[in-house]
């Protein structure tokens, strides 16, 4: 059982709305690899396919014992609204943002973190796979 984990995610649609996937890398705080995270959601946009590649991640840590998660993705709106920087106005995103708050809640130490596409190859690569 690990306690941290850091989990960099992805959200892909073809079209947007359009055929979505989520992409998630699941690490220990050395880096080391837990878990992988790569499948199709169905048709969604690109918003709710970052959230729900959040979503995704979170319950696998939390179903793999972690109490603590740092989350980093390249979606600058998602995180901000995530953060409380931006609030959640679009309807289809509400219900996403909310089961990622309740998540939230079960852990004892949660952040999220924007950072920049070049450094989020591996869950872009995820998303992208499962579409094919």
């Amino acid at each position: 059982m690990v306690k941290r984990v850091i989990i960099c995610t992805d959200g892909a649609s073809l079209g947007n709305p359009g055929l979505a996937a989520v992409g998630a890398v699941v690490e220990d705080e050395q880096g080391r690899l837990i878990t992988l995270i790569s499948r199709r959601i169905g048709q969604a946009t690109n918003n709710q396919a970052e959230y729900t590649a959040i979503i995704a991640a979170l319950e696998e840590a939390i179903r793999l014992g972690a109490e603590e998660v740092d989350v980093r993705s390249d979606s600058q709106l998602v995180v901000r609204q995530i953060k409380g920087e931006y609030r959640v106005k679009n309807a289809s995103l509400k219900p996403l943002y909310k089961r990622i708050r309740r998540l939230q809640d079960s852990l004892k130490g949660f952040t999220i973190t924007h950072i920049p596409s070049q450094q989020n190859n591996e869950a872009h690569k995820l998303a992208h796979l499962a579409l094919r």
